[in-house]
């Protein structure tokens, strides 16, 4: 087999699903948790929340270390981490008296190979001699659309074949992905993100530069926009179709996730027809109008189709910015994209966060809690028209 370029391309795509895996994967076993190691509900939940701290975590130490180890040690510790921590789901619980113990451990190791996921397959695919950058970043990251709806249906076609009490055997399974993996990124050619000679921005120069600052809070807004509706994604779908909650959680998150999918799939294929800055603004307008819709207008079909229609819309923005950085950064480097991924997981904490404020404060008001994450959209499109002026302004100093 040759390895090229195409080669670290495909090993960085199958690394967004072993992301997607990481992240999706645990959630649906967690009622089974419950009933097995007789374990709070309460607890289950603490999960979701320990697996991204540690991945913010790692967004800020990251860029300490990645350049000094380099990104091939970097991303096969990254699998192997993810490796680790899923293949010791199966047995560690048993392990240890508190089971919980032996569940919290492996989230926390496979949470350190999701964060440096995170941090190191979009400057790798950068730095891939590409034609189009904009449309490969964005097909990169649509795999991770693919990988979150291919863990939910291959796992409930598993379940209802062989149950979900032989949960541990789907696990071992899906462990095949990040393994053939690491064989992969140990043999691909891994490409410098800088020309022969020069070296990325220190974190101390990166943070002078101005638009590194509006490219954060794109970045944030980017992260809150998704994840301020999707995760009520299932809430719709039982509205709407009137469905049992197992399967809204199933319907609602997928309808979600697989137009994301296709927004980023679109760009990924037809990018280079495109303006990014266009498709991007387009999006972000849909965006608010599918806020809009799923606030005020009070027909619950219709909710989950706006619901679907925010899928779509938030596709371009997180690999969108990613791109929009690296032009407008040439030097930005691993720090660079360590601190976006650290504003983009912060935006994805802080989006369903002020929803919850926001509707807890006025009688579990979901509708107006919604409505009120409509700021996150639209602190997005007022950055894209300042990062627009910034970029126009610095060619006609280059071109005078």
């Amino acid at each position: 087999m040759k390895f090229n370029y195409k080669t670290t391309m495909y090993a960085c795509f199958t690394g967004y699903i072993v992301q997607a895996i990481v992240n999706s994967f645990v959630p649906l076993l967690f009622v089974t948790f419950q009933k097995s190691y007789n374990i709070p509900l309460s607890k289950i939940t603490l999960l979701i929340t320990v697996n991204f701290a540690i991945q913010l975590i790692i967004d800020m130490l990251s860029a300490g270390f990645i350049d000094r180890i380099g990104y091939r040690a970097s991303v096969i510790i990254a699998h192997i981490c993810a490796v680790m921590g899923l293949g010791m789901l199966t047995f560690l619980p048993e392990i240890f008296e508190d089971h919980f113990t032996g569940i919290i451990i492996s989230v926390v190791i496979y949470a350190i190979g999701g964060g440096l996921i995170e941090v190191l397959i979009s400057p790798i695919i950068e730095a891939c001699p590409t034609d189009n950058k904009e449309s490969t970043m964005s097909l990169l990251h649509s795999f991770y659309c693919w990988g979150c709806t291919g863990v939910v249906l291959v796992s409930t076609i598993f379940f209802k074949i062989f149950g979900i009490e032989n949960w541990k055997i789907l696990t071992l399974i899906l462990l095949i992905i990040p393994v053939v993996n690491i064989i992969l990124f140990a043999k691909v050619p891994i490409y410098s993100l800088h020309e022969e000679g020069e070296c990325g921005f220190t974190m101390r120069e990166l943070f002078r530069e101005k638009i590194f600052w509006i490219l954060m809070l794109m970045m944030l807004c980017a992260g809150a926009s998704e994840q301020a509706v999707s995760q009520w994604a299932s809430t719709f779908a039982e509205q709407g179709l009137g469905v049992s909650k197992a399967l809204g959680d199933l319907i609602g998150p997928m309808l979600f996730s697989v137009l994301m999918g296709i927004s980023r799939l679109i760009y990924g294929r037809y990018g280079e027809r495109m303006d990014l800055d266009r498709f991007m603004r387009y999006s972000t307008i849909l965006c608010i109008i599918s806020y809009m819709c799923i606030s005020l207008i009070r027909v619950p079909i219709i909710e989950l189709i706006a619901c679907g229609i925010c899928g779509f819309s938030v596709g371009i923005m997180w690999p969108g910015t990613f791109s929009k950085a690296s032009a407008s950064i040439r030097r930005g480097g691993t720090v660079m994209f360590a601190m976006l991924a650290l504003a983009g997981d912060l935006g994805c904490s802080g989006g369903p966060t002020l929803v919850g404020m926001v509707s807890s404060a006025l009688d579990n008001n979901l509708r107006i809690g919604i409505l009120s994450g409509i700021i996150f959209p639209v602190i997005l499109i007022i950055t894209l028209i300042i990062i627009k002026k910034v970029s126009v302004n610095n060619r006609l100093e280059r071109e005078s």
